[in-house]
């Protein structure tokens, strides 16, 4: 143990002479350097012989290796995961209890895991450590540079065993899943609606709270999801995106694109229910309702 202190406290007295050229962190080690810098590089040396998957350290290898070679015998009481160490364990109970020791001193946002906290802190210091090797475009986490990097292959790694579409996201792949297998695994608290991916359910619960986390730098006029953001900030840039291929006309909405092409097809795909009167636009079949309704429009 006092060996092991000792060791220690040499990081403390020695001088860091080995600089990182790209992101200047600093080391008192070449060794240490070489294998900092793997995160810039992407190189990945080391190679699992069972699937393949490789990492920037051996030490890395040595602990993935026990996926393949050992037992679970650390079960969760609650949702009876199983896991091959205790403090593995002891990290996802946080989960269900309301423990989270690591606080960000920028925010007071807190964490059950100190590598979660080390990451949510480069949104306050905007280091952006890991580089696409194609583009050079960076990245404040690694697993975002992995899944930018489908981009630029042609191929999308992730196929669906079912329909056979294919996605460069895994995450993506196992939310398209749940079409076939009618999955609805998050539930809203406070009216039971289910969905079939976290993220949708988190924006759907933003209309029970009213919060609204996106807001205008031009206007101030803010709104639950970023995807409406990016709609109304056409309002400010006038960019038109959508062209109608048929007259060449443009529209900053593509639903406002979509109602337009059935002028060309003369498709009326809004029915109404009580008189079986179609229309093209929804607002036109919504307007329609109130004569049915007694309602002034």
């Amino acid at each position: 143990m006092v060996r092991h202190l000792k060791m220690h406290e040499r990081i403390h007295r020695e001088k860091r002479r080995y600089t990182c050229d790209i992101c200047d962190k600093s080391f008192t080690k070449q060794q240490n350097l070489k294998i900092h810098q793997r995160i810039h590089s992407g190189e990945r040396p080391f190679t699992c012989s069972e699937c393949n998957k490789s990492f920037t350290q051996q030490s890395n290898l040595r602990t993935h290796l026990y996926v393949h070679s050992v037992e679970y015998p650390h079960c969760c009481g609650v949702c009876n995961k199983k896991f091959s160490r205790v403090f593995v364990l002891k990290q996802h109970q946080r989960v269900h209890s309301t423990q989270h020791p690591y606080k960000c001193d920028t925010c007071n946002k807190t964490f059950t895991r100190l590598s979660t906290l080390k990451r949510h802190q480069r949104i306050h210091s905007g280091e952006r450590p890991y580089e696409c090797r194609v583009c050079n475009k960076t990245f404040s986490h690694k697993f975002v540079l992995k899944q930018h990097q489908h981009i630029h292959s042609a191929d999308p790694p992730y196929t669906c065993n079912v329909c056979s579409k294919s996605f460069r996201q895994r995450s993506t792949l196992k939310g398209h899943q749940r079409i076939h297998s009618g999955e609805h695994p998050y539930t809203c608290n406070v009216c039971n609606k289910t969905f079939t991916q976290k993220s949708n359910l988190k924006s759907h619960q933003r209309t029970h709270s009213g919060e609204r986390l996106h807001t205008c730098d031009a206007c101030n006029k803010s709104f639950t999801h970023q995807r409406n953001l990016n709609s109304h900030l056409r309002t400010h840039s006038g960019d038109r995106p959508y062209r109608c291929d048929t007259c060449n006309k443009t529209f900053s909405y593509k639903f406002v694109l979509k109602e337009h092409v059935w002028i060309h097809s003369g498709d009326c795909p809004y029915t109404c229910e009580v008189c079986n009167k179609t229309f093209r636009q929804r607002n036109s079949l919504k307007r329609h309702h109130h004569l049915h309704n007694g309602e002034s429009p």
